[in-house]
């Protein structure tokens, strides 16, 4: 773990094991996951792992022909992917044909390295570990978007008398850009 000089005290960097007490929470390691709704040809390459489509002129559907919300679907696969490799190199066509290229810096959406979520410090449990969060970069005809979800321990169930509730996962979007 390194060390760095901030406000005159020592702080510690680089901490995977984050609770409560290490207020703001931050991430070195994150899931990562891409999807492609109403475009054609979407490829999206991070990490060294290529999503979407396989040929150019294969078309994925629009988000509302899928079973679920982008709540419910927009997760990660790719786990553990230490911060940051390159950008993510996007190409894809809008429905209306029109060709598309984007270089989206993942690491300078997330440059201060906090986990974006929606949950009240004093809502989140003691002493309980907060895994790496997801970013999912998501491809909608000729707009981008990242979101970012953690799964957020909480002192309360989300749901009265579902003792699988006692937490948050909650979808942000974090950056949007139209082409």
């Amino acid at each position: 773990m390194a060390m760095t000089q901030e406000s005159g005290s020592p702080k510690t960097v680089g901490k995977v094991d984050n609770t409560v007490a290490d207020w703001p929470l931050t991430f070195v390691q994150h899931n990562f996951g891409a999807h492609c709704f109403d475009t054609i040809g979407c490829r999206i390459t991070y990490a060294g792992f290529t999503h979407g489509v396989e040929g150019s002129e294969e078309v994925s559907p629009p988000l509302v022909s899928r079973r679920g919300t982008r709540e419910q679907i927009l997760r990660a696969g790719h786990l553990a992917r230490r911060n940051f490799p390159p950008p993510a190199h996007v190409v894809w066509r809008s429905k209306d044909g029109q060709p598309h290229e984007a270089d989206i810096d993942i690491g300078e959406i997330f440059r201060d390295q906090k986990i974006v979520h929606r949950v009240p410090r004093e809502d989140i449990r003691e002493g309980v570990s907060i895994t790496d969060p997801d970013i999912v970069l998501e491809v909608e005809d000729r707009t981008i978007t990242v979101y970012m979800r953690a799964f957020i321990p909480t002192k309360e169930l989300q749901v009265p008398g579902n003792p699988y509730s006692g937490h948050r996962d909650d979808l942000v979007r974090v950056w949007s850009r139209t082409y």
